[in-house]
């Protein structure tokens, strides 16, 4: 955005996201797509550097699929290779460390993605300016203040002035050291892990295959592979699509030297590389693990989202992956109360939801980082998440099994046809910002008693009378019941409510009232 639009312009706007990381960038790109008027500004002069976080797991590449940036981000990620653990100049030993998993019909995307954070934020970035968003890159949030209507933001601008923007609310994506947090007075508590300081770099290297993620310690045992700060050790991991190498390396103190000197030096220490075989340095960083959660995550009408709401130790990848999918719990309620009419304490429930699964995945994290274990499998993937507790969800099924899908759960993918056998999947009729209501075999549910709107609702009617979509092989019974049912289904594909067929109509537009608003249903 250029900065004389923003001191001209930009005095006014719906959400402001404090934050241009891979957070603030996704909520940016859920809000442009329901047509919610959002500013971004970034700190930092450009999109952040560093390979970072490389992990996406199958979860958020299912809320990237519906986002419209799931074909980009595959395309410049890859699979994690096996690990290498090298000693006296040759490997010794190799293991799998990122298991496996075969797709099946209701989970497509069924393996962790290697992608670089900067290439992630580069293609977010270019789908958030496709819709007609944008980041204020260089600028800096000073202060706020807020009362029952809005929230005035002071802002230093990249030419050292300063700007004054309201908004109706606004979202602290600002990292772990947030502005917003620290300014709002809310404390930040987690277990302590063990104290420790390892150098973060990305770098061009000789000498190296591409099939491997390399490992070296002093022990020669393949430790340090197992408990990363126990001792000298280092990692090299082939970034996929690219010519780089991302690099843990421990430390020599607790304020290292991070010069491309310094780490040529260190890695040539505890390596069988030469320094001149590290080509080039092109980022680094000092890394110490840490790990915490905000008591609280809304304050009137600010938000705290990504790690300025919880920190987490790496291990296990799921620090990013929770902060992208605190935007897409958070993205579609600010919609609905900005733009159709649903009442604020909708916005309530993004700290029920998410606070509860923040402090799950922090146990998670920090048991996977004190174990010392890199072995990864599906109970990482974030594909049993789900929100069966909430005062949002609704299960009216009786006698349900208890293994099977029930409201508040993820709602699966399934292959299927058109009404003129065109193959295609569920996820096709589910994806874009409004709820579905899914019908399966005959129910007695009339249209006419729900809001007509497209995008704020639509209905997909599975076999039946007059069906949209045809179970031509029994994968959306397999995974949904073969009793016909309604379904309500969240715009962040979660499973609102759950209804036998009969009544479907009351009890949908009752549930309707609760997410939109009494005025948002026609007159019963």
């Amino acid at each position: 955005m250029e900065l004389n639009n923003v001191k001209e312009s930009v005095r006014y706007v719906d959400v402001l996201i404090a934050g241009g990381g891979p957070t603030g960038v996704a909520l940016g790109i859920d809000l442009a797509r329901r047509g919610v008027r959002a500013l971004v500004v970034e700190r930092q002069d450009t999109l952040s550097r560093g390979a970072r976080g490389t992990g996406l797991q199958p979860r958020t590449q299912e809320v990237f699929e519906d986002l419209g940036v799931l074909e980009a981000i595959r395309a410049v990620g890859g699979p994690y290779p096996d690990m290498a653990v090298w000693n006296d100049g040759r490997i010794t030993s190799t293991q799998r460390m990122i298991e496996h998993v075969d797709p099946t019909p209701s989970t497509p995307h069924s393996n962790t993605l290697m992608v670089p954070q900067w290439r992630n934020l580069e293609v977010l970035h270019e789908r958030l300016q496709e819709l007609g968003g944008s980041v204020l890159f260089g600028t800096e949030l000073t202060s706020f203040d807020q009362d029952s209507d809005a929230v005035r933001t002071r802002l230093t601008l990249p030419d050292g002035s300063e700007h004054t923007v309201t908004s109706r609310y606004l979202v602290a994506a600002d990292g772990g050291r947030s502005t917003v947090r620290k300014g709002l007075g809310v404390r930040m508590s987690g277990p302590e892990l063990e104290q420790g300081a390892a150098i973060l770099a990305d770098v061009r290297a000789d000498g190296l295959d591409r099939d491997h993620w390399h490992f070296w310690n002093a022990a020669g045992d393949g430790s340090a592979a197992q408990r990363p700060l126990g001792g000298r050790f280092a990692g090299m991991l082939p970034l996929a699509r690219t010519d780089i190498f991302q690099c843990m390396i421990s430390a020599p103190s607790d304020d290292p030297d991070t010069s491309p000197e310094a780490v040529r030096a260190l890695l040539a220490a505890i390596t069988h590389l030469a320094p001149e075989q590290i080509r080039e340095v092109l980022w680094s960083s000092v890394f110490r693990p840490k790990a915490g959660m905000a008591d609280r995550f809304r304050i009137g009408r600010i938000f705290l989202a990504g790690d300025a709401a919880h920190i987490h130790s790496p291990a296990g990848g799921q620090g990013l992956n929770t902060s992208v999918q605190d935007a897409y719990n958070l993205g579609w309620k600010l919609g609905q109360v900005l733009h159709h009419g649903a009442p604020d304490t909708l916005l309530d429930t993004y700290e029920t939801e998410r606070r509860p699964i923040a402090a799950q995945i922090l146990d998670t994290s920090t048991r996977l980082h004190r174990s010392g274990s890199m072995r990864r499998g599906r109970d990482l993937h974030q594909l049993d998440i789900g929100y069966p507790d909430s005062p949002l969800t609704l299960e009216l099924r009786p006698d349900v099994p208890e293994d099977a899908l029930r409201a508040g759960g993820r709602a699966p993918d399934a292959p299927c046809t058109t009404a003129d056998r065109t193959a295609t999947r569920l996820f096709e009729a589910l994806r874009g910002p409004q709820f579905t209501v899914l019908t399966l075999g005959e129910t007695d549910l009339d249209d006419t008693a729900l809001p007509v709107d497209p995008n704020l609702l639509r209905t997909v009617r599975v076999d039946g009378p007059a069906p949209d979509l045809i179970d031509t092989d029994g994968h959306i019974r397999d995974a949904y019941g073969s009793a016909p049912a309604v379904f309500l289904i969240r715009p962040d594909g979660y499973l609102a409510v759950a209804a036998p067929a009969e009544k479907a109509t009351e009890r949908i537009a009752d549930a309707l009232e609760a997410y939109l608003g009494a005025g948002a249903l026609p007159v019963r």
